[in-house]
């Protein structure tokens, strides 16, 4: 039994470290070396790189007021205008927004209720988060325009905001729920294109009124599009020892929630549902994103690839056909802000996605609701955590209790297993033998100690991911010191109660018959705990709760048997 448990415990640690690896390599930018990814089957080279198809497709550079970026990008330079180009700040109590009259474009969103700082750093400052940016060498924008048979208005076509007019500071006073702001452009051919973006109060989501008006002679046919683009550059709120997913991701009924890699990218490697008539298009960092939404049955042909040193994900609407002195609207959502996930699925079906999981999602998603309303009771989200972990603790008690009467057993039953292990060591076939009629006279399961356990790994998996990637733990307390479960404990308390606990659960273990093998028992436990001085104090805090829990139950078991605990420390000498 206790070679099992070991042999188990040798591949959670051998996998453990393959991992940690994968991610360091990711993290510095370096391809995955165990677990690089599927690989899509080669496409035509239109599509390898992500681009629509319609050629006549503005190419999404980003607004930067230089006159030579604007001359390389031929397919988007604007005709000359007597609009002079300037910036709208807008601000509401959830944002402050940055317009650009070159498109009608965001390109500007400081968060006003999330802080940059984290932590102790908090206590000190508070400056709103800023998403959206085009400053300090950062591309984080959301652009939109019309595609045409012809020239047509697009994200570099100069617009008026013609409403609020005044040009006076705009925000959203007090008793107002809802402020618009229209964005108007000259005609290019023959199409005048109006923006209309509705903010309203408490919500991260805008919505987007795109109206096509024909000012010419002939009808004209035109679709819009919709785009995000950014860098490259990851999250801050990652380390080498956890990463979270940065950069586009594409819904849609058909093929569910599909990331793209910004290594992908730039490979040519992009493998998405290109058409559907559902869905959105996100830019998705740790904690926070931004995503068109389109209605439900309106077509759309989406896309993903890379211009210069930015990447775009966007998607192309329908064609609209607009008769002389006639217009066509197009209405969007446009999404700014957390991961809530429950404000998002009242917003889209799959948007509450972008909160990633990963492949436990299954189980991650009823433990997100359990923690939610616990955090509904006790309102804290540390007591919360710790309160999960004693109810999912009480869930398996039976399992577990299975588990530590077979492990009482076998330590019972240990020192003449040593015993025999001794006297047969020459005759490796008869001590199998005498082990199995051992295990059948005592009634004792070899493996009733681990599979219990096993089947548990899961869940707490699962926890993981969903404290890791809830944005509710960011700067979010507990007590006393800890200002911020999703930062790393900053005077180590927690990792040191973390790595002690975990050292008294090896201690009741006995120990393998190998002095080796006793040492590298007692390193593993060190090694691993190593890592838990740079997790977020949340994650270390439901550890710890697993970890105490788990020897208090491990010794009642005990006791109920007659089984006295025993601390088994190797001879490092």
């Amino acid at each position: 039994m206790s070679d099992i448990r070991r042999s188990i415990l040798w591949v959670i640690f051998g996998f453990s470290m393959i991992l940690l690896w994968d991610r360091w390599q990711i993290y510095n930018g370096r391809p995955a070396t165990f677990f690089p990814g599927s690989q899509p089957a080669a496409t035509a080279p239109a599509a390898a790189t992500g681009a629509p198809a319609d050629p006549a497709v503005p190419t999404p550079t980003v607004p930067t007021g230089s006159a030579a970026a604007d001359a390389a990008d031929a397919t988007a330079t604007p005709p000359a205008s007597a609009i002079p180009r300037e910036r709208h700040t807008v601000r509401t109590d959830v944002f402050e927004l940055t317009f650009d009259s070159e498109g009608g474009a965001l390109v500007g969103a400081r968060l006003l209720q999330h802080a940059t700082e984290t932590g102790k750093a908090l206590q000190r400052s508070f400056t709103p988060l800023t998403l959206l940016t085009t400053e300090g060498g950062r591309t984080y924008v959301a652009q939109t325009g019309v595609i045409g048979p012809a020239a047509a208005p697009t994200h570099k076509t100069p617009m008026r905001l013609v409403e609020p007019a005044g040009g006076a500071p705009i925000a959203l006073a007090d008793g107002q729920d809802r402020l618009v702001l229209r964005f108007e452009s000259e005609p290019v051919g023959g199409l005048v294109l109006g923006k209309t973006y509705t903010l309203q109060r408490g919500r991260y989501a805008i919505d987007v009124q795109h109206t096509l008006r024909n000012v010419g002679t002939e009808p004209v046919t035109a679709r819009v599009y919709q785009q995000l683009v950014r860098d490259g550059r990851k999250a801050e709120s990652e380390t080498p020892f956890y990463t979270t997913f940065t950069g586009p991701a594409v819904y849609s009924d058909a093929a569910k929630y599909q990331k793209v890699e910004f290594a992908n990218i730039d490979k040519g490697k992009v493998d998405i549902q290109r058409q559907a008539s559902d869905g959105y298009v996100a830019m998705v960092q740790h904690y926070f994103f931004s995503a068109w939404l389109l209605p439900a049955g309106v077509e759309r042909e989406n896309f993903v690839r890379k211009v210069g040193d930015v990447y775009a994900v966007g998607q192309i609407g329908p064609a609209l056909t607009v008769a002389p002195g006639q217009e066509q609207t197009f209405g969007a959502q446009l999404y700014v802000g957390p991961q809530e996930e429950k404000v998002l699925e009242t917003l889209a079906p799959g948007l509450e996605l972008v909160k990633d999981y990963g492949w436990l999602t299954i189980l991650a998603k009823p433990l997100y609701w359990l923690l939610e309303k616990i955090h509904g009771l006790v309102g804290n989200w540390g007591w919360a955590i710790v309160l999960l972990v004693v109810l999912i603790k009480a869930a398996f008690y039976w399992l577990n209790a299975s588990a530590y009467r077979s492990m009482a057993k076998m330590k019972a039953i240990n020192p003449r297993i040593m015993e025999m292990r001794e006297r047969l060591k020459d005759k490796p076939q008869l001590l199998q033998q005498e082990m199995l009629r051992l295990y059948r006279e005592e009634k004792v399961n070899p493996l009733g100690g681990c599979l219990p356990i096993l089947i548990q790994i899961p869940v707490f998996i699962a926890l993981y991911w969903v404290l890791l990637a809830s944005v509710e733990m960011r700067n979010a307390p507990w007590v006393g010191w800890i200002v911020d479960l999703s930062s790393p404990d900053p005077y180590y308390v927690l990792p040191l109660v973390m790595t002690l606990t975990t050292l008294v659960q090896t201690a009741l273990n006995p120990l393998p018959p190998d002095p080796l093998q006793a040492k590298m028992m007692w390193l593993m436990p060190l090694i691993f705990s190593v890592m838990f001085f740079f997790f977020p104090a949340g994650l270390v805090l439901y550890w710890i709760t697993n970890n105490v829990l788990t020897i208090a139950q491990q010794a009642y078991i005990n006791h109920s048997m007659g089984v006295p605990l025993k601390i088994n420390l190797p001879k490092f000498k």
